[in-house]
């Protein structure tokens, strides 16, 4: 029998104990817990939240590695074409976790309507695009459908949309730079088929989608060219070591970049988002630590008499110890168990209401995201109890100096 155990759950559940001088302070350290807690499940969620749903807003419209001429300045007006006919085109065979190849061109224009007018880029796409990447962002009207035929269908974003008064089904004059020849524009008629909001203002106040084969006969491509290839990955996290794999594979002529690359001011800001999160949990954990070093001695203190007794009866430090560690386990537990229910009851809220909106200009996003899983709210649970626990061997240490004649008399 565990009788340490045994004697810190009769020492829990003692009406005295309940109504003591120990009971308010006890209550606050629960209450350090659970505020703790909440705050570090918030904290995660929120920072894990925003950094997965920007990553996957640029990703959507970048991949997640792009493939292009190396002579290529990254003009959206003057792109080199590339074949598409490449060993890694459709597949990357000798890289695992290459989830999808996908061509793309883009070209610089000018919306034209009857009242406005709007610069946008054409973004190109092919039959093999990812069109379930941009389902979510759908706000009304349908994702094209591109076959072997030219089709005039043509994706806006609402803010573009909204400048300019189109709306789906509505048809517009988008003008194109010429290289040569007497008119200095190409005029290409679309239809809106679709509208999407992405929240990433950088992409939603000038990308269009639509036919990649508008674009190369704009170019006078073959039909074999492309303005580049975008790569999709199955794990961002392995990013910057399957962009390194992909740049060794292909061709002396080729260049690859990753969006950390083209965007390393965003990605830079995102990484400020571990720092300040791994300063919140040691400030809670620190704070829940210090609260319950607080209850941990007061508990001690009005339970003197018991400790003299026990080390009377031939009980030893370490075995008086765990009562008391036992005692304290139990309220981180009960602690932890109020900080989960309130904070992840918070998060699911946030998650399926979207409660709390955000300024797209500054966070890319209109609601603040959270990411909920179960992994690293175990983590952050058992860490809170293992460092609190270890936090109060410290102070437990005291009982070795109680001395059992003197506690006994203890008042």
């Amino acid at each position: 029998m565990n009788y340490e155990l045994f004697l810190a759950k009769r020492f829990t559940a003692a009406k005295q104990h309940k109504s003591s001088i120990s009971s308010p302070i006890i209550k606050i350290a629960i209450t350090a817990i659970s505020l703790g807690i909440v705050m570090m499940l918030v904290t995660v969620a929120t920072g894990l939240g925003l950094q997965n749903k920007i990553r996957e807003k640029i990703s959507v419209f970048r991949g997640h590695i792009q493939i292009i001429n190396y002579d290529n300045n990254n003009s959206e007006t003057t792109q080199i074409p590339i074949s598409k006919n490449q060993e890694f085109y459709p597949n990357f065979k000798n890289i695992e976790g290459v989830k999808k190849v996908q061509v793309f061109a883009s070209k610089a224009g000018i919306i034209r309507t009857e009242k406005d007018f709007e610069g946008v880029v054409l973004k190109g796409v092919g039959e093999d695009y990812n069109w379930e990447s941009l389902q979510e962002y759908l706000v009304a009207g349908k994702l094209p459908v591109f076959t072997d035929k030219l089709s005039n269908e043509i994706l806006i974003s609402e803010v573009i949309s909204d400048r300019l008064g189109l709306v789906t089904g509505d048809k517009f004059d988008t003008y194109f730079m010429k290289d040569s020849g007497v008119s200095r524009f190409n005029r290409r008629v679309f239809t809106v088929c679709g509208i999407y909001n992405s929240g990433f203002q950088e992409f939603d106040q000038s990308i269009v989608i639509g036919d990649i084969k508008h674009i190369r006969k704009l170019n006078k491509w073959k039909d074999d060219e492309v303005g580049g290839f975008e790569v999709v990955l199955a794990d961002f996290d392995r990013l910057e070591e399957k962009s390194n794999l992909i740049y060794s594979e292909i061709s002396s002529t080729l260049n690859s970049q990753s969006i950390l690359e083209m965007y390393p001011s965003i990605f830079e800001w995102l990484r400020l988002f571990d720092t300040n999160i791994y300063i919140i949990i040691a400030i809670m954990i620190l704070v829940a630590g210090i609260n319950m070093i607080t209850a941990l001695l007061v508990l001690i203190l009005e339970r003197t008499q018991a400790i003299g007794v026990l080390k009377a009866l031939g009980a030893n430090n370490w075995s008086v110890r765990k009562i008391f560690l036992y005692n304290a386990s139990y309220l981180i537990a009960r602690g932890l168990f109020w900080g989960n229910t309130i904070g992840l009851s918070l998060l699911f809220v946030q998650k399926y209401f979207g409660v709390i909106t955000l300024d797209p200009a500054t966070y890319y996003v209109s609601e603040a995201p959270v990411y909920i899983h179960l992994g690293y709210v175990l983590l952050l649970n058992v860490g809170t109890l293992v460092l609190c626990l270890l936090m109060l061997l410290i102070p437990s240490y005291i009982i070795t100096k109680i001395s059992p004649a003197k506690a006994v008399k203890f008042e």
